[in-house]
C-alpha cells in the first residue's frame, strides 16, 4: 500500500471575483523511501497541492473534491483534531522562505523546543536535547550556542538547516519541501540538497520536492509530476520525463534549461503568459501558448495517455502520433484518422 494516495483532488479559493480553481483533479501516490518531484511555473498549483495535503489553506481556500489518504487513513474532512496528530508527527513541511517561517522575536532553541513538545510526549529538557541533536544532524556548528541565538543572527543557509531540523525532529514519514532552496545561492543550495539526500537515505522517509528548478529535480527525484494550470499534464520516472518528454509544456521547460550545448545561444522561453484560473478554457490549458496546438486542443481536453509503464501524459500530440503510426502500419487501402 502506498504511503500517501491523492485521488482526483480539487482545491479552490473563493474570492469576490469568483472561484479560483487552483487544483483540478490531481492524482498521484507516494511510496515509502521515494522522492517525488512536483514541477511547474508559478501559479501551476504545486504549493496549493502541498497545502491541501497538510490542510493549511488560507481562509478562502477549500478542498471541494477528491481524496487524500495517508497510510489508508482519509484526511479530507478528518477534522482539525486528527490533522494535529498528522502534521509534524507523520507529515512535515519546509516552507520556501526560512526567514518568514521562523519567528524573529524568539530564539532558535525556543522554537525548536516548542515544536517538539507540541508534537511529542517529551518534556522540555528532553525536547532541548532532541533539538540540539537535530541541529547537529543537519550540520549546524556549535548547536548549543545556536539554540540561544535569534534567526537574524544566522545566514540564509543556516536558517534553512534549522527549518529542516524542525521538520525532522519528530521523525515524519513524509517530508514536503516547498522550494527549499529558492532563496539560497548556488553553493548553499547544493549543500542543502546533499543534506536532504543524506537524511532521506538515513531516515528512510519519503519526500515531496516542490520546485520550478529542473536541476533540483534531476538531482533529487525518483518520479516527477509536471503541473500546469492546476492539473497534471505529465508524470513518470525522472529518466522518462527528462529524456522522453511527451507533453508540449514539458518540452518547453526542457528547452529553457541552459546546457553546455546551448552556450552562446539564446534560450527559447515559453511564449505567452499563464492562463486565468478564474476562467479555465474548455480545451488544453496550455494550448494558447503551444506552438503545435491543433483545433481540438482549443476545444477539448485530452485524456491522460499511457506512454509506457513508467510514463503518462495528457497531450493530443501523442494521440496524433499514435494514429499516424497506426496508419503507417495499416494496409495501403487503410484510412487513418485526423484529429487536426
Amino acid at each position: 500500500m502506498a504511503l500517501l494516495e491523492v485521488n482526483d483532488l480539487h482545491t479552490s479559493f473563493f474570492t469576490p471575483a469568483g472561484e479560483v480553481r487552483a487544483v483540478n483533479g490531481v492524482s498521484f501516490s507516494l511510496e515509502r523511501g521515494k522522492v517525488l518531484g512536483i514541477v511547474g511555473e508559478s501559479g501551476s498549483g504545486k504549493s496549493v497541492t502541498a497545502y491541501s495535503i497538510m490542510q493549511i489553506l488560507a481562509n478562502t481556500g477549500k478542498i471541494v473534491g477528491g481524496s487524500i489518504k495517508y497510510n489508508g487513513q482519509e484526511l479530507v474532512n478528518a477534522g482539525e483534531k486528527v490533522m494535529k496528530t498528522i502534521r509534524g508527527n507523520k507529515i512535515s513541511i519546509i516552507f520556501q522562505d526560512p526567514m518568514t517561517s521562523l519567528n524573529p522575536t524568539y530564539t532558535i532553541g525556543h522554537q525548536l523546543v516548542e515544536a517538539i513538545t507540541l508534537h511529542t510526549q517529551r518534556n522540555r529538557k528532553e525536547a532541548w536535547d532532541r533539538a540540539v541533536e537535530m541541529l547537529r544532524l543537519v550540520n549546524v556548528n556549535e548547536p548549543e550556542k545556536r539554540m540561544k541565538q535569534y534567526p537574524y543572527e544566522h545566514s540564509g543557509g543556516m536558517r534553512q538547516r534549522v527549518m529542516i531540523a524542525m521538520a525532522l525532529a519528530c521523525e515524519p514519514d513524509i517530508l514536503i519541501a516547498d522550494e527549499p532552496t529558492t532563496a539560497l545561492d548556488v553553493t548553499i543550495q547544493a549543500q542543502i540538497l546533499e543534506l536532504m539526500r543524506d537524511l532521506q537515505k538515513e531516515l528512510g522517509m519519503a519526500i515531496i520536492m516542490i520546485t520550478h528548478d529542473l536541476g533540483v529535480v534531476a538531482q533529487m527525484c525518483d518520479e516527477v509530476i509536471v503541473m500546469y494550470a492546476g492539473s497534471i499534464c505529465e508524470q513518470g520516472t525522472a529518466d522518462e520525463i527528462f529524456y522522453n518528454p511527451k507533453h508540449e509544456y514539458t518540452k518547453g521547460l526542457m528547452r529553457s534549461i541552459p546546457t553546455a550545448d546551448t552556450a552562446g545561444t539564446k534560450l527559447k522561453p515559453i511564449s505567452g503568459t499563464p492562463i486565468d484560473l478564474l476562467n479555465l478554457p474548455k480545451g488544453c490549458p496550455f494550448a494558447p501558448r503551444c506552438d503545435n496546438a491543433m483545433k481540438i486542443c482549443l476545444h477539448e481536453r485530452c485524456e491522460t495517455m499511457t506512454i509506457n509503464a513508467d510514463h503518462q501524459a495528457a497531450c493530443w500530440m501523442n494521440v496524433k502520433a499514435a494514429m499516424e503510426k497506426e496508419d503507417q502500419a495499416a494496409s495501403e487501402n487503410g484510412e487513418g484518422g485526423d484529429i487536426r
